[in-house]
């Protein structure tokens, strides 16, 4: 079975930044592709960035290219996500999850999931 467990998240100003960590346990060399998603209140989950582990990819929603990145430590079984120059529209439950095969932004193409670390963006 595949754990993954989510921290980071905080309340923070407008224009701050945020470091998030997914970190997974169990049969982790068969998920080697990490996605982040994020729910905000009263709208459904999207995807917000993906990482595949043993090729380096990564993919990003638009809404955050060029504020978030993506990185791994494998060694420890961890992926981060820096999340810089953050709006009040980037407030959500942040979700990291484990998927097999190819870096996705898609909610249904994930089998395992965290329990989500709340980032809240407000003055």
């Amino acid at each position: 079975q595949l754990r993954l467990v989510e921290s980071g998240g905080n309340l923070v100003q407008p224009g701050g930044s945020l470091r998030l960590s997914c970190a997974a346990s169990g049969f982790t060399s068969d998920y080697y592709n990490i996605g982040w998603f994020r729910q905000a209140p009263g709208k459904e989950r999207e995807g917000v960035s993906c990482i595949n582990k043993r090729f380096d990819i990564t993919n990003y929603a638009d809404s955050v290219k060029g504020r978030f990145t993506v990185s791994k430590d494998n060694a420890n079984n961890t992926v981060y996500l820096q999340m810089n120059s953050l709006k009040p529209e980037d407030t959500a439950v942040y979700y990291c999850a484990a998927r097999r095969y190819y870096c996705s932004l898609k909610v249904p193409d994930y089998p395992f999931w965290g329990q989500g670390t709340q980032v809240t963006v407000s003055s």
